[in-house]
C-alpha cells in the first residue's frame, strides 16, 4: 500500500497529490541559527511523505500512519497556538501560520507517513512542517518561495507548537539539493549549495542515533536561547553574529555571568568553525574537517552543556577506533552524532561504537551513512 492508497482508504477518494520533505543532519554550526549565524546541514534520504487534498469548507483532517489514534479533525477558523497537542500540532500550526499571514487556506485532508526517526535530532518535526507547507502552497496556488515556506514552518513551530527553534531545520528540508550541503546564512537566508561527494574522496559520514530521545520543548533549549540573547544585550549587539572570533576574547572580558559567557563563547566559535569547514571543503581537504567536528563537540559539551553520556561515548569510541572526527548534532540532550571516517574504516568504527555502548549497558545505537539527498518536492 502506498501513502496515496492509504489516503484513499481513509478519506474515500484519491488525494490531489503526494509530496515529500526530508529530515536533515547538521554537519557543523549548532545553536547558531537563532543568533543570525552560519550552519551547514544536509538533507537525508529519510522523508515525511504527505498525501493531501484541498478542502474549501474550513475543515482540516489530519492522520498519521506513525501515530496511534484515528483522524484528527479541526476547524481552520478555530486554530489556536498549542491547541492541537502531539504530532498534529505541527501540520495544524502550518495551516495556522499560513492563514495568519493572510493566505487563503480553507482546509485540507492530510495523510502522513515518515521514515525520519523521531527524537533523534534529525528534524522530524521540520520535515512534517515543510511537507505540509509545500503541499498547501501548491494546492492553493500561494506562490511562496522555498525560503518563505521555511519561515512560515518555523513560525508554526515557534508560535503554535511552542518550541523556540531557529530556521536551519526548515531551510535544510525545503532547500537542500542532492549531493550537496547547504551553507546557510540565517541572518538573511542567503545560501550556497556546497558539493559534498564523500564517496569520491573515499570518505563516509555516519549518523549514530543514540536512541536517547530528546524533546526541545522541555525548557533547556529555550534557556540557552534566552542566555544567548542576554549575552548579545550585555555586549550591546543585536545578535551574537555581530561578534567576530577575532574579538571574542575582548567580548568575553565584558561578561560577568559565567553561564552566559560559556554560551557566547560557543556560538561565536561555532560560527568560525562553519567558516573553517567551508574553506576546507572548497579547498578539497575534506579529511581536515574531522578535527573541526571534534572541536565543535567539545564546545557543545563543555560550554553549551547540551551533550549526554551516550553522545560523548560515540565521539570517544569513534575517535579511538580511527575516525577522523565526530560530534553531536542537533539540539542535544540525546539524539544523534555524526562521525567522519575513511570508507575502509567505517565498519570497524561502527563496530567499536556498538561495542562501547554494549559495555556501558546502553541500548544498541542505530548507525547509517548520511547521503546528501534532495529537499522537499512533489512526487
Amino acid at each position: 500500500m502506498t501513502v496515496a492508497d492509504d489516503f484513499e482508504a481513509l478519506y474515500g477518494a484519491a488525494p490531489d497529490g503526494v509530496w515529500a520533505a526530508p529530515g536533515r543532519v547538521n554537519l557543523i554550526g549548532e545553536y547558531t541559527d537563532f543568533n543570525d549565524g552560519f550552519v551547514l546541514p544536509l538533507a537525508l534520504p529519510h522523508t515525511t511523505v504527505a498525501a493531501v487534498s484541498r478542502r474549501d469548507d474550513g475543515v482540516l483532517r489530519l492522520h498519521s500512519a506513525d501515530a496511534d489514534g484515528g483522524i484528527v479533525q479541526l476547524d481552520t477558523d478555530a486554530l489556536e497556538p498549542l491547541s492541537g497537542g502531539g504530532w498534529a500540532a505541527y501540520p495544524a500550526g502550518v495551516v495556522w501560520a499560513l492563514r495568519e499571514a493572510g493566505h487563503p487556506v480553507t482546509g485540507a485532508d492530510v495523510h502522513l507517513a515518515s521514515t525520519v526517526p523521531t527524537g533523534a535530532g534529525l528534524s522530524s518535526s521540520a520535515a512534517l512542517e515543510v511537507v505540509t507547507a509545500l503541499a498547501l502552497n501548491d494546492l492553493f496556488g500561494l506562490g511562496l518561495s522555498r525560503a518563505g515556506l521555511a519561515r512560515l514552518a518555523q513560525r508554526a513551530e515557534n508560535a503554535f507548537v511552542g518550541v523556540p527553534c531557529g530556521v536551519m531545520d526548515q531551510m535544510a528540508s525545503a532547500c537542500a539539493e542532492e549531493g550537496h550541503a547547504l551553507h546557510l546564512d540565517t541572518r538573511d537566508l542567503s545560501y550556497r549549495q556546497v558539493p559534498f561527494d564523500l564517496a569520491r574522496e573515499g570518505l563516509r559520514l555516519l549518523v549514530v542515533d543514540t536512541r536517547v530521545k530528546h524533546a526541545l520543548g522541555d525548557g533547556a533549549y529555550a534557556e540557552r536561547r534566552a542566555g544567548c540573547e542576554a549575552g548579545a544585550r550585555a555586549l550591546g549587539v543585536r545578535t551574537l553574529r555581530e561578534v567576530s572570533a577575532a574579538h571574542l576574547p575582548e567580548a568575553l572580558g565584558c561578561l560577568s555571568d559565567e553561564t552566559i559567557l560559556r554560551y557566547v563563547r560557543h556560538v561565536v566559535s561555532d560560527n568560525a568553525r562553519v567558516e573553517r569547514t567551508i574553506a576546507l571543503l572548497d579547498a578539497g581537504d575534506t579529511r581536515a574537517v574531522g578535527p573541526v567536528l571534534t572541536e565543535g563537540h567539545a564546545s557543545l559539551r563543555d560550554d553549551l552543556r547540551v551533550s549526554c553520556p551516550e553522545l560523548d561515548l560515540v565521539v570517544e569510541a569513534a575517535g579511538a577506533a580511527g575516525a577522523l572526527g565526530a560530534r553531536m548534532t542537533g539540539g542535544g540532550f540525546g539524539g544523534s552524532a555524526v562521525v567522519l571516517v575513511d570508507t575502509e574504516r567505517a565498519e570497524a568504527v561502527s563496530a567499536a561504537v556498538g561495542k562501547a555502548f554494549a559495555e556501558a549497558g546502553y541500548a544498541a545505537p542505530g548507525i547509517f551513512p548520511a547521503v546528501p539527498a534532495a529537499g522537499a518536492r512533489r512526487l
